[in-house]
Order: C-alpha cells, then sequence, then structure tokens
C-alpha cells in the first residue's frame, strides 16, 4: 500500500500485471550503475506489501538454504497469499492519484517524504552502507538516502518486484515512472538538484538487489554480498505487512536488527490500524498496529527511539484498496551493546 506512505507520479507507467514486467532472470549478476546486483536464489526475498508507502517483506513457502522449515501456520499461509501478488496493481492503487498526487502538502505522499528528508538534513543518519529492507516495487523511500550513502542495498522477497527495480535502475521500457517523486524531493530539499541529477545518483548507488526473508534469523542468508553491518536501514510498509500477528512482527524486527551495525540508524515507515490490503486478485492480511506497539517492539529490539511521527489517512485517501487508519515514521537508533 505504499501509496499511503509515499507519493508517485500522478500516472506512473507499470508493467503489465498479469505476467512479470522483465523476461530475463530475476536481476541476475547485473550491475546497477556502478556496482554488481547479485539475486541468490539462496536468501530469501522480501515481498514489498506494495501498499502504503514502500515495501513489504515477507516469508517465503520454501526456506531459505540452510535455514529449518518454518513451521508457523500463520506465516505459511502469508507467503501462499503473496505469490498472488501483483505489482502493476500495487503501484496504480498507491502511486497513482489520488494517492499519487504530490500537489497539496497535506498529502500522505509529501507528509512521507518530507519525514525522510528532514530526518537525512540532520546529517545522523549518514555512512557507507544502507539496506532497504523489503524495497518492494518501489525506490522514493530512497531519494533522499542516496546523498548520504555510497553503497545501497534493495532487498525483497518477491521475485516480480526484484524485476520491476531492475527495470527502473536499467532504465528500461516499461519502468515505473519517479520522475514526480524525484522531483517533489529536489523541491523540498531546497539544493538546487534536478531530478535527473537525483536519480542518476541513485541508480549509481544501489549496488544490488537482493533476496530477503525477515521471518529467518539470517534475513539475507548466509554469505550475503551485501556489507554487514550496515550502517542504516530503511524499511517501509514491510514488516506488518508480512507479519501474522504481533509477536512475528517483534520478532522480524529483531532479525533485520542484526543487520545494522551498534549506533546504526533505522527508518521505519508502516501502517496503522490496517487489516488487509489488495494488489491485484491478492487481498493480503496485515498485523494492526498502535503507535504505542511501534514504541514497544523498538525499544525491546534495542533501540532508541529518536523520532516517532504519525498520519491520520484522510477520508478521501481512503479509496477502497485497504483499510489503513494512518501511517507511521519512526526513527530510531540502534543502541551499542546490542
Amino acid at each position: 500500500m505504499d501509496g499511503v506512505g509515499g507519493t508517485q507520479r500522478a500516472w506512473p507507467r507499470a508493467a503489465p500485471s498479469s505476467a512479470p514486467p522483465h523476461p530475463t532472470p530475476p536481476l541476475a549478476a547485473e550491475g546497477w550503475g556502478g556496482g554488481p546486483a547479485a539475486d541468490k536464489g539462496a536468501a530469501r526475498p522480501a515481498g514489498h506489501r506494495v501498499g502504503l508507502g514502500g515495501s513489504r517483506s515477507m516469508a517465503d513457502p520454501r526456506p531459505a538454504a540452510g535455514a529449518a522449515q518454518d513451521s508457523h501456520p500463520g506465516r505459511a499461509e502469508v507467503a501462499s497469499a503473496y505469490q498472488r501478488f501483483e505489482p502493476g496493481a500495487y503501484l496504480r492503487n498507491n502511486y497513482a492519484p489520488p494517492r499519487g498526487d504530490l500537489s497539496s502538502p497535506a498529502g500522505v505522499g509529501p507528509w512521507k517524504l518530507r519525514c525522510l528528508a528532514q530526518t537525512f538534513a540532520t546529517g545522523e543518519v549518514s555512512g557507507h552502507t544502507l539496506i532497504d529492507i523489503g524495497s518492494g516495487p518501489t525506490i522514493y523511500q530512497l531519494l533522499s538516502a542516496c546523498a548520504h550513502f555510497q553503497d545501497i542495498t534493495m532487498t525483497d522477497f518477491l521475485q516480480v518486484n526484484r524485476q520491476e527495480l531492475g527495470l527502473w535502475l536499467r532504465e528500461e521500457p516499461g519502468a515505473f515512472d519517479w520522475s514526480v517523486y524525484s522531483q517533489h524531493v529536489c523541491l523540498i530539499e531546497g539544493k538546487g538538484e534536478s531530478w535527473q541529477e537525483k536519480e542518476r545518483q541513485l541508480r549509481a548507488r544501489v549496488k544490488r538487489v537482493l533476496p530477503i526473508d525477515v521471518h529467518q534469523p539470517q534475513p539475507l542468508g548466509a554469505g550475503s554480498p551485501a556489507p554487514l553491518p550496515a550502517d542504516a536501514l530503511v524499511s517501509t510498509f514491510c514488516l506488518e505487512a508480512v507479519s501474522p500477528d504481533l509477536a512475528s512482527f517483534q520478532r522480524a524486527l529483531d532479525h533485520i536488527t542484526t543487520l545494522l551495525r551498534p549506533g546504526g540508524h533505522l527508518l521505519l515507515i508502516g501502517a496503522l490500524e490496517e487489516s488487509w490490503y489488495l494488489a491485484g486478485e491478492a487481498r493480503l492480511a496485515v498485523v494492526p498496529l498502535c503507535e504505542e506497539e511501534v514504541r514497544e517492539a523498538l525499544v525491546r529490539s534495542g533501540y532508541q527511539v529518536r523520532d516517532l511521527r504519525t498520519y491520520t489517512m484522510p477520508a478521501h485517501l481512503r479509496t477502497g484498496v485497504d483499510d489503513v487508519k494512518g501511517i507511521f515514521f519512526a526513527w530510531a537508533q540502534k543502541k551499542v551493546g546490542v
């Protein structure tokens, strides 16, 4: 439900949802403007719940190489449901008007982009390596981040989402058009940068697109090519969309925290009080969260909560593609010794 948290160009170009958007193997060993993209079948991709502003990670029905079979019945059902996920439908639902209209400062898209831009503008969230957890088919969540990190890893559980990312990274026909988002970020950052420069920088700094499974203790699998631990993590609309209950959400947060260095930063965006969303023929369950549950989960995973903001979804953006009531933005710093 990416449209809830982020905004996109009015009518993006999306590949037909009835078939995978790219005919070649899923981003295997292809370069993304400066680095190889590795799509290791051994690791589990994190399905990006394309709703609510970002991406969603989930459990694959098959275990990662060397991983124990996940016996949690709820996660197996989640994994099965995501096999029907349609990136094109997800993008249309959430990044075309009305949710994809960035013209009003009070809209959900500008709010989310503003939260990210303001946090990166502090200069505290910076370093060499960043991992985007459950990228889904979207890139907007990294438009402000790319100026502060040289090496960015994108991840997703679903092959169709990784393929969609590949279209944009390679500037291929049929890729979703994010230029309205890029223009908006350049406007609010106020650095005089053109949107073309912004997109070139992001493409150059995304070095790899990998599978992930946030329900595994090693979410990227053993021997991942991503440099670990990372200096920062970004995750948008992922964990709550792929967890059957609050306990699974907490464990998934614990798992991705192992990828982050002590003192590193996590920027987390997600849905509030949502129980389902649509992505084509798929109707996907979400664990409903309240603001206090998000805060408590971050503290339990060893974070200091630096900022936590919420946005109430206005009536005209409740379009019937989900039952989301609002979204949250959290900036958390991993405590040293955790």
